[in-house]
């Protein structure tokens, strides 16, 4: 869709996760000047805009409304106005339904700018101690327990290090369905209170911190960075599995699926971390 220059523009204003002062100079000025301000919950912002002296008009955007409004938005957008989109706290659109408005002012053909600040999920990998190369972003867990648990189930094997958001009453349940899925022994470190006088991050495993919280439920939201699984592990674990299902079937596997035989062969070896001669020799001995 071709940007429409006589449109307004929608502004991803990211806010404060906790301490104020974390607000960028960009966003205050971004707050003062727009036509209008689309918040998630406008009696949470009113704090934030009467701490900076902003007095800018705020319509409510929430979960509830999120596609009746955004053509509102969208509309007003398209005739000129400019509007800034807030959230209770971070980044616009992470985990909240700034996602939807900004894909249809994409299709609408209207021009939308982040404005870079807080984000829970950066702040909490940063902290944690874990690897921070590659690592995947969930958010919150699917509140359906079928699609909660295939969720889980997928992550098993997640290479990459994890990030989850959980509210505080619903930790110890949550950490109960991730222990199930990946074991009590994965390593993860628990954020909470970011940037807040309390700020927590401490190193742990899912088990310990089931203990820990089981007790006395935690304040504030959480963030949880779990490490993903070790590379070598996996591969040492497949090769294993297919150790004990032999040679022969192994082969048969990959035939049955349309392989030719030095095809197979060329898979097998890969998966048992071998040459493809090996397991040509093995092959003859077997015939033999």
């Amino acid at each position: 869709m071709v940007q429409n220059s006589q449109c307004g523009i929608l502004y991803l204003c990211a806010t404060p996760i906790g301490n104020l002062e974390d607000i960028t100079f960009r966003v205050v000025r971004t707050l003062t000047e727009v036509d209008l301000i689309a918040a998630e919950d406008t009696r949470n912002s009113i704090k934030l805009l009467n701490h900076f002296d902003i007095h800018t008009p705020m319509t409510s955007y929430h979960e509830y409304n999120k596609y009746d409004k955004a053509n509102d938005l969208i509309g007003q957008l398209l005739s000129g106005k400019n509007i800034a989109l807030i959230t209770d706290a971070g980044t616009p659109g992470i985990s909240d339904p700034g996602e939807v408005l900004v894909s249809m002012c994409h299709k609408a053909g209207v021009t939308v700018t982040s404005l870079p600040g807080p984000a829970a999920c950066i702040t909490g990998l940063t902290l944690s101690g874990m690897p921070t190369r590659r690592f995947c972003f969930e958010g919150f867990l699917p509140p359906d327990k079928k699609e909660r648990k295939a969720l889980l189930e997928e992550l098993k094997n997640e290479t990459r290090t994890i990030i989850l958001y959980e509210a505080p009453h619903h930790l110890v349940r949550t950490l109960k369905d991730i222990e199930d899925a990946l074991g009590s022994e994965r390593e993860m470190t628990l954020c909470r209170e970011l940037t807040k006088k309390h700020e927590e991050a401490f190193l742990t495993t899912v088990g310990e911190c089931i203990l820990r919280y089981e007790e006395e439920e935690p304040r504030g939201e959480c963030v949880l960075i779990i490490r993903g699984r070790d590379v070598k592990e996996i591969k040492e674990e497949k090769a294993a599995s297919f150790a004990e299902l032999g040679i022969e079937k192994h082969m048969e596997m990959y035939l049955s699926q349309g392989m030719d035989k030095k095809e197979a062969m060329k898979m097998v070896a890969r998966d048992l971390g071998i040459g493809k001669r090996e397991v040509y020799q093995k092959l003859l001995e077997i015939e033999d």
